[in-house]
């Protein structure tokens, strides 16, 4: 993932200076056309067309990667997605980080599509 969100910054700048924030306990990635630092993914797909967020686990001691493939389920044409983003919850929640998919993947019908283990990397740098 490219780009830390201004929350996750902000986030982790009150951690580093003992200001004790409530740190996510899970992560789900998701989906989407687009990103920028203040809002993190944009463009997520509806929930009409069967996709959802995925929770993710991590592992590494500097970068983090997930530790198992990520697949996105659709009943539907979504079109093209070009970006990956990471929450804090399931639906909603706070963006975390997001950047762009290595390969855009375009769905016109009915499909899946797997982000493999150890591709999503998270590196605050």
């Amino acid at each position: 993932m490219a780009s830390l969100t201004d929350y996750a910054k902000n986030l982790l700048a009150r951690a580093l200076v003992g200001r004790q924030p409530s740190l996510p306990v899970a992560a789900w990635a998701a989906l989407g056309t687009g990103g920028t630092d203040a809002a993190g993914l944009a463009g997520e797909p509806a929930a009409a067309s069967g996709y959802a967020r995925q929770p993710v686990a991590f592992t590494g001691s500097g970068a983090q990667r997930n530790i198992a493939p990520l697949r996105f389920a659709f009943t539907g044409s979504v079109g093209t997605l070009t970006h990956v983003g990471l929450y804090d919850a399931v639906a909603g929640g706070n963006a975390l980080a997001w950047g762009t998919l290595g390969t855009p993947a375009t769905l016109n019908a009915a499909g899946t599509i797997t982000v493999p283990a150890e591709s999503l990397t998270v590196l605050a740098d």
